[in-house]
């Protein structure tokens, strides 16, 4: 009998941005974005020959994204990979009312201990404010 678990811890966050659908997915599709509100994770962002794939600097060193969007389905999914870990990530975009709700779940990689991982969802409270205040005003 193994003792591994056979689902990871998982936190999703969630923000409220009076911005339509379309702006806020054509905002966080777009990886060149990322140093502007995903503050605390990404100091720098550049295209790589890899198609889709993006290197970044991050606070950890190197890293790189690469979103499998889908603007129909509001699907900004993701994968990131560091010296740390490889995540891969699920968003969305949706509608509420005539702005919009994302939402963004991570899942604990098995490197990281509770405390860490917890430290680091907390900080995503940080880049969603961030988020909110730049497509709010028109950014």
């Amino acid at each position: 009998m193994s003792t591994t678990p056979s689902t990871a811890r998982s936190v999703t966050k969630t923000v409220s941005i009076e911005r339509r659908v379309a702006d806020v997915f054509a905002f966080l599709a777009d990886p060149a974005n990322w140093p502007a509100w995903a503050i605390v994770n990404v100091k720098a962002i550049e295209p790589t020959d890899e198609s889709d794939w993006w290197l970044m600097t991050t606070p950890q060193g190197p890293a790189r994204l690469r979103i499998r969007g889908n603007a129909e389905l509001g699907i900004l999914d993701h994968d990131y990979v560091d010296a740390q870990a490889s995540w891969q990530v699920p968003a969305r975009v949706v509608a509420n009312g005539t702005g919009s709700e994302f939402m963004i779940t991570f899942f604990q990689p098995p490197a990281f201990a509770d405390a860490f991982f917890d430290e680091q969802v907390a900080l995503v409270d940080t880049e969603l404010a961030a988020l909110k205040h730049i497509l709010e005003s028109g950014g």
